[in-house]
């Protein structure tokens, strides 16, 4: 075999299986320790011994991929942002959708007034999963300091949790608990949220089925039960004027809008880049 069609043959059978081809390097670039514009470089410069053990090892995980696993849980990482998070079975995969949560975050700080400000700006990241948004929050520059807490109540998911945190060297504080009572004598300025909001019914891909359903699906209906809970105790977790910012099924813009009209104001919705209503923003009312 000609050491550098190893990523064709792949390509190509991925496409005939309906995979997308940029798997293949993927999986490649991962064997080979090198980023996905060196890998026909590596290829290249593997002698014929090297060239059949890749082989081998690209085959199985080829077959894993075909049969629904993830990409990203068979390379162990994903990409968010500016930063790559290990993850795998028991947390949810990053969305390249959801980076849209962090730029709201920030343009809310950016909005802040600095000389009202007694301390850094303190976020709490409810559901945080791979900890992939509270991480970028601490990593990338914003308008003023900030504090972030990461909260997650499935012990498999905080292990990803605590590990990101600690391979990205931030300072987010992690607590291991359920939404509704997490952080119970403590207020913040900011609830960021990615919750589970997919209706029970809906049917998913079978890549999806591999992550955890309790990261997935939002309940029986429209899949607003555990939105509403979220929505329920972002209102608790907030001062007064404090910034809310969930994402969120599609079909649920006026659903969310409904759920925060009691405690909320300033209730929006935004789009992702493909024009769905997937994000909503709202300001705490005053208690």
């Amino acid at each position: 075999m000609i050491r550098k069609d190893l990523l064709h043959i792949t390509k190509d059978y991925f496409k005939a299986q309906d995979i997308p081809t940029a798997d293949a390097d993927l999986l490649l670039a991962h064997l080979l320790g090198c980023s996905k514009g060196e890998v026909q470089l590596k290829l290249l410069k593997l002698d014929d011994e090297q060239t059949r053990e890749l082989d081998r090892e690209l085959r199985r995980l080829v077959l894993r991929r075909q049969n629904g696993e993830p990409t990203q849980y068979i390379i162990g990482t994903a990409p968010f942002r500016y930063i790559e998070v290990k993850v795998g079975p028991g947390v949810l995969i990053p969305r390249p959708e959801t980076e849209t949560l962090v730029d709201l975050v920030k343009n809310r700080i950016a909005e802040l007034d600095g000389s009202q400000l007694v301390g850094p700006v303190e976020i709490i990241d409810l559901g945080a999963g791979s900890g992939c948004i509270s991480i970028s929050l601490a990593k990338e520059e914003c308008a003023h300091p900030v504090k972030v807490t990461a909260v997650e109540k499935s012990e498999a998911a905080f292990e990803w949790l605590t590990q990101n945190v600690v391979a990205h060297g931030v300072d987010v504080r992690v607590v291991q608990a359920d939404v509704a009572q997490a952080c119970a004598d403590e207020r913040f300025d900011i609830v960021v949220a990615n919750p589970p909001y997919i209706p029970n019914s809906q049917l998913l891909p079978m890549n999806v089925r591999f992550e955890p359903e309790a990261a997935l699906f939002g309940g029986k209906g429209d899949g607003m039960e555990v939105p509403a809970l979220f929505i329920e105790n972002a209102a608790r977790l907030l001062k007064c004027g404090g910034f809310v910012a969930m994402e969120h099924h599609e079909t649920q813009s006026q659903l969310m809008a409904a759920a925060l009209a009691q405690e909320f104001t300033d209730i929006k919705s935004l789009n992702d880049l493909t024009g769905r209503a997937r994000f909503t923003t709202a300001i705490r009312k005053k208690r």
